[in-house]
């Protein structure tokens, strides 16, 4: 059921006429990023919050002086005042719950890993398209002023031909042993360090890059147990906590990919790209907010690494002590603009179901210990 908190009412002031009424499903990460993202929006309002506790959905809603709480999706997409609904949720919940949203004719913003498989990805993205509605994926990296300033320096072919790219991705968010067993920690539930930051990873290649034509996967993990939060009790887990990925682009190129949750590693996050003509690196070893503190440096053949100033244009205009909402708010500024046009915008779902295709490949190329052909994205999709 939906529940009023004594909180303020709905604003019908005629000067907030083009507000987009946002709806925030998931409390974890919706919480901390998705709800101050969107108040920091002037064109998005929250005026509607989701927790399966409704209860905790009414203390979260009232706190943030949100208008409407709510225990399920159908009180949510029922909403008059809910335009657009965002969904933060565990991934395994992202099919049932977009699905929903989607049918009610809702624009949505959905969290990554889009879903648990390929399948459900484009059944999604025929669905929004078959709505008219503007959907997109918090692949939030394509905003952060550091990845724009080189993506811009790599489409100015800075390196000439593509010879070699590295990426290290390198955290320890998952290297204590004692942090609790729970969804994460289940493959089947869409745990895991490929399904977290493999993602994004995936995206990003694909942005910078273009497609793959090939991969071979390999997915380890190191703790295998955890304690359950509740009894102590040492559980099994099945996921991925580091991914080696050997990569080939559709042009040929070779990319090296590392990914780990549980290491500790001063080169958290490094994209290095070699060509003919140059050398590009973007890093950061900001260990607390993997948003901030990215640099970019250059060099000719022969020449040392020189840093490159992010130009004033690119940076974010507000920083914020959560380094995740500055990019959000520039993922919500694309998405309001796309609702604006009636449009398709980049990254749409079809974004989504490219990272995900090569997220279930890797999967299918890590049992099989072997190389796995990839299909282009139009082929998948029918299209």
């Amino acid at each position: 059921m939906s529940s009023m908190p004594q909180v303020a009412t709905f604003d019908h002031n005629p000067a907030k006429a083009q507000l987009i009424g946002v709806a925030v499903v998931g409390t974890g990460f919706g919480q901390k990023v998705h709800i101050p993202g969107f108040q920091a929006h002037p064109r998005t309002q929250v005026v509607a919050v989701y927790h399966r506790d409704l209860e905790k959905a009414q203390a979260i809603a009232q706190s943030q002086n949100i208008p409407y709480a709510c225990n399920t999706i159908a009180d949510i997409v029922s909403l008059s005042e809910v335009q657009a609904v965002s969904i933060a949720t565990p991934p395994f919940l992202h099919y049932e719950m977009a699905k929903e949203v989607l049918q009610a004719g809702k624009h949505l913003l959905l969290e990554k890993p889009t879903t648990l498989n390929a399948a459900e990805a484009k059944e999604l993205y025929y669905l929004a398209k078959s709505k008219g509605v503007t959907a997109t994926v918090d692949f939030e990296f394509r905003f952060v002023p550091g990845w724009q300033l080189f993506s811009e320096l790599l489409s100015q072919g800075y390196v000439g031909n593509k010879r070699l790219i590295r990426i290290d991705w390198l955290g320890s968010s998952r290297a204590d042993a004692s942090r609790p067993w729970n969804w994460y920690s289940q493959k089947d539930k869409g745990g895991g360090a490929l399904g977290s930051l493999g993602s994004h990873t995936f995206d990003y290649i694909n942005w910078l890059f273009g497609s793959l034509r090939r991969l071979n996967a390999h997915l380890n993990t190191a703790i295998t147990q955890r304690p359950d939060p509740n009894t102590g009790e040492l559980k099994a887990v099945n996921s991925d906590d580091t991914c080696m990925l050997t990569l080939e682009l559709a042009d040929g190129t070779p990319c090296q990919v590392s990914i780990s949750a549980v290491v500790h590693a001063q080169r958290t996050h490094w994209v290095e790209v070699y060509g003919d003509r140059g050398t590009l690196v973007l890093g950061s070893e900001n260990q607390k907010d993997y948003i901030h503190g990215f640099r970019v440096w250059a060099s000719q053949p022969g020449k040392q690494l020189t840093e490159i100033e992010i130009p004033n244009r690119l940076v974010f205009p507000k920083n914020y002590a959560d380094g995740r909402i500055s990019a959000f708010i520039r993922v919500v500024d694309q998405w309001v603009q796309g609702i604006d046009r009636g449009e398709e915008i980049v990254p749409s779902l079809r974004e989504g179901v490219y990272s995900q295709l090569l997220m279930d490949l890797s999967h299918e190329s890590n049992m099989t210990s072997s190389w796995i052909d990839i299909p282009s994205l139009e082929e998948f999709l029918g299209s």
